[in-house]
């Protein structure tokens, strides 16, 4: 399967970040002796589930990126929609064929092959439009305690999203109705309540929905069929977003 590396997030003044990336792509961050995408793209190299990667910012750091996988770069643009879009043009350029891509941030320095690998590996096994995975509460303060994770709150457990994510490439052909509604959605809150439905929400603030009931709810209402993973690696939910998560990675990988 190939990969797009969402690598366009530029911090603006008002982000926590801002006093560590100073105006720069936050995935040109140093972490130990690497830039922090460079962490991303060394346990995609080594995972043998992942053919190719297209990346989709930082094009103008090219001769600082390195992977044996990488078969582009493409500008970004400051909406994470409309770069998927851009990264799956490109990887159905490069493989007319392709059926499914697997969509990773690029600031989650501590991804592992093993999570990679096991993502991949259980989305193979059926033939949904979008395979989302999340990882438990509990899990993430037993490996990375202190990092102050945001949870949803359901009836079964408690999560935090992960960021890779693998999408059929026909949910991106042919259906631009479903990705319209998405990027508006991404602007609004209401939108967002709308694109869900406000049941959904209600039952969610009420916390009367199981991981289970949720996903079955949404892919409905978004008319697209999806399977929630409950990932058992926590690495793959540790995005850098704040200082103190910032310091957490470099002592992880120092």
């Amino acid at each position: 399967m190939d990969a797009i590396v969402l690598a366009g997030g530029v911090p603006g003044p008002d982000s926590a970040l801002y006093p560590d990336t100073k105006g720069k792509a936050k995935a040109m961050l140093e972490i130990g002796e690497k830039y922090m995408i460079q962490w991303v793209l060394d346990a995609l190299d080594q995972a043998d589930t992942i053919d190719s990667i297209v990346i989709v910012g930082c094009e103008d750091r090219q001769a600082e990126i390195h992977s044996n996988k990488i078969i582009t770069f493409k500008p970004s643009t400051e909406d994470i929609i409309l770069n998927f879009q851009r990264g799956a043009a490109a990887v159905l350029e490069h493989d007319p064929g392709a059926e499914s891509v697997a969509v990773v941030s690029s600031d989650i320095p501590l991804i592992t092959v093993e999570g990679i690998n096991w993502i991949i590996n259980s989305s193979l096994a059926g033939n949904e439009d979008l395979y989302y995975c999340v990882v438990e509460q509990s899990q993430m303060e037993k490996r990375f305690p202190g990092s102050a994770r945001s949870y949803v709150k359901l009836r079964d457990m408690n999560v935090c999203g992960g960021d890779l994510a693998v999408i059929n490439l026909e949910l991106y052909k042919s259906k631009k109705d479903f990705w319209r509604k998405i990027f508006e959605a991404r602007k609004s809150y209401l939108h967002q309540a709308r694109l869900i439905g406000f049941d959904i929400l209600i039952l969610l603030l009420l916390r009367r929905l199981t991981f289970s009931d949720t996903v079955k709810r949404v892919t409905r209402r978004l008319d697209i069929t999806g399977q929630g993973l409950i990932c058992p690696y926590p690495e793959i939910a540790m995005d850098i977003d704040k200082p103190h998560q910032l310091e957490l990675a470099r002592r992880e990988l120092s």
